[in-house]
């Protein structure tokens, strides 16, 4: 065994690094216990730490004796190394809890409130169309297009700067730069010592809770797959919202800046080390963080959630980039991959719902008729149902790649309506599931108006509910464009037709009262004109037109310029027809006696009678007589 050349220095340098190894050994002393070595001055850290190196130095050597003796070197080398041994478990041990005391005195929680600020672009905004806002975690969210993004004098492209940009991720310094230094002198000593695994375990340990104090401050809580599944939509949607909002300042702050740090603390001891450590801090945190948004996928399937899982499929893609790069290792590909398999499961989900509700459309049972003929609820809902999707135009445009499943004009099936794709060739699959939706929406109205006892109700319920399908198209620019005009057209006419369907059924038996035919009888002392045939067929006029006026003023058509265009129609082939009427036969009927009885209304009257129909309110048909 080699002897050193020069032991007594050895010898010297061995025993004062001895000394101040065990002056703070805490086992031993009341002082080392209360006192933190690198919470003194910097003088006292540093001769800790050369003190260190000598005796690993120590440790490298096979004596630290001047026994000149073989036997009694060999000797005396055993007891040396159990002695340098000894001194360096005693360090280790100071050191680990130099390095606890380091990480937690420096550890807490991000300031999360002021990671979020809505005058940014760089952070995408939580999802297009929000139906209300969450102030659980901020009170400045009250925008639609509230955005993530740190303050604005932090994005400066400084090596001073706090923050460091790279894309849309933003580096925290998490410590003091002296602190990281103090931190990864520290590490060197116990990883050269074999101390490698305490290392990572107390590193792990405290930043995994200063992790769990941020996840606090940002609203995530600890749920499993199951808690997620089990709690109520409404509450889910809340939660939704505030994942979204906190899943970016998880990836693209708060894991970025731990990778950062694990990077400037054990850089100088290797790759891999610094992976493991920044894997042990945040693999237990990012699996909760995603087990949200996997729970959320695998779901069971409505329409109320189509539009959160698109939130949460378009923050999650807006994401992938910053996963991959944050979690860019081999040790960190269950990450990448779970990130990646949310996205397709949500994706899938998406696409089943908007079939499911398709079918849904289809099966609406309800069979109570609306009153007054007005639009269904299930017309409102599906409309603005297809408004938001098409807010979601360009994610689902990438998604819905196939036609929707339709029927065949051929099959003879008629649970199901036909619906022919040849002139709609140039349409994405999404256009086309959206206009197969309104095309199952009417044959599901189609089925409701045969509900109705009264024919011309029918008719006035088909043609509300289709103009109010054509407004709500008209009012949307997106779904406008993917519904096309040629379809709107088509749209029009059938309400037209519904309109003029309605007329036939009501008014064609009223105006048939004043036609001249079966009036006039020959006879030379006769006046031409059966004064009891027109008698009669006054009193006809005026019960028919009495019972329209009580029914249809009953009814109601929501849409003010319809109920105005139907009134004109109506009086124009009404008020004409009665005045002529009025006029040709009007002194047969005051030549005789009461003739009040039969000439009950004046032209101003039914003109006047027009103005209360289809208000949806009752009225007497003692009201229509205002001009006597």
């Amino acid at each position: 065994m080699e002897l050193p050349e020069n032991p007594h220095k050895d010898n010297n340098g061995y025993e004062s690094a001895e000394k101040i190894i065990l002056r703070w050994d805490s086992t031993a002393s009341e002082e080392a216990r209360e006192k933190m070595i690198f919470e003194t001055d910097r003088h006292e850290a540093d001769l800790y730490l050369q003190a260190v190196d000598e005796i690993q130095r120590s440790l490298s050597n096979a004596s630290i004796s001047n026994n000149t003796n073989a036997a009694a070197a060999v000797a005396a080398a055993v007891d040396d190394q159990s002695k340098v041994n000894s001194t360096i478990q005693i360090a280790m041990a100071r050191l680990e809890d130099e390095f606890r005391n380091i990480l937690m005195t420096h550890s807490s929680a991000l300031e999360t409130d002021s990671l979020f600020d809505p005058s940014s672009s760089s952070f995408s905004a939580p999802s297009h169309h929000e139906l209300e806002e969450d102030d659980s975690v901020s009170n400045e969210d009250s925008s639609h297009n509230d955005l993530l993004r740190l303050p604005l004098q932090h994005c400066e492209s400084s090596d001073s700067s706090t923050y460091r940009s790279t894309s849309s991720i933003r580096e925290v310094d998490l410590m003091p730069a002296e602190a990281v230094c103090d931190l990864q002198a520290i590490a060197m000593r116990m990883i050269s010592s074999g101390y490698l695994r305490e290392c990572i375990q107390v590193y792990g340990s405290v930043r995994k809770s200063a992790i769990d104090s941020s996840f606090r401050k940002l609203g995530i809580e600890k749920l499993s797959i199951g808690d997620v599944q089990r709690l109520e939509w409404e509450a889910l949607e809340s939660k939704i919202r505030r994942w979204i909002r906190a899943a970016k300042v998880c990836i693209r702050i708060l894991f970025a800046s731990e990778k950062k740090l694990c990077e400037q603390i054990f850089e100088c001891v290797g790759t891999d080390i610094d992976d493991a450590c920044f894997m042990e801090t945040v693999k237990g945190p990012a699996i909760q963080l995603f087990n949200f948004a996997e729970a959320i996928s695998i779901s069971r399937r409505s329409p109320e959630k189509l539009f959160k899982i698109l939130d949460l499929h378009d923050a999650l893609m807006d994401l992938l980039p910053d996963i991959e790069a944050v979690f860019d290792s081999k040790s960190s590909d269950s990450i990448r991959v779970q990130a990646a398999e949310i996205l397709s499961r949500l994706a899938e989900a998406a696409r089943g719902i908007l079939s499911e509700f398709e079918g849904a459309i289809l099966r609406e049972p309800s069979r109570v008729p609306v009153p007054g003929g007005t639009i269904h609820p299930l017309t409102r809902y599906v409309m603005n149902y297809i408004s938001l999707i098409s807010d979601y135009k360009q994610t689902l445009i990438e998604l819905i790649m196939s036609r929707p499943s339709t029927g065949s004009r051929y099959s003879g099936d008629q649970s199901t309506p036909d619906m022919d794709f040849a002139e709609l060739e140039e349409k994405t699959p999404l256009a086309l599931h959206l206009i197969w939706i309104i095309v199952v929406l009417q044959f599901n109205l189609e089925g409701k108006s045969k509900h109705y006892r009264d024919a011309s109700l029918a008719h006035l319920f088909i043609m509300n509910n289709v103009h109010y399908i054509v407004q709500k198209v008209k009012g949307s620019p997106e779904l406008r464009e993917m519904i096309g005009d040629d379809y709107l057209r088509k749209l029009t006419g059938k309400f037209r037709q519904a309109a003029t369907s309605y007329q036939r059924a009501t008014w064609v038996s009223v105006l048939y009262c004043l036609r001249d035919e079966g009036l006039h009888v020959s006879g030379s002392f006769s006046s031409g004109v059966s004064k009891s045939a027109l008698r009669e067929r006054f009193k006809t006029f005026n019960a028919m037109l009495e019972e329209v006026h009580r029914t249809q003023a009953t009814w109601l058509i929501p849409d003010t310029q319809l109920r105005e265009e139907l009134r004109i129609s109506i009086s124009e082939k009404l008020i004409p027809a009665y005045r002529s009427f009025l006029g040709r036969f009007r002194s047969h009927i005051e030549s005789g006696k009461h003739p009040e009885n039969y000439i009950k209304y004046s032209v101003e009257d039914l003109e006047t009678a027009v103005l209360d129909f289809f208000e949806g309110f009752p009225v007497s048909h003692q009201h229509m007589r205002r001009s006597q």
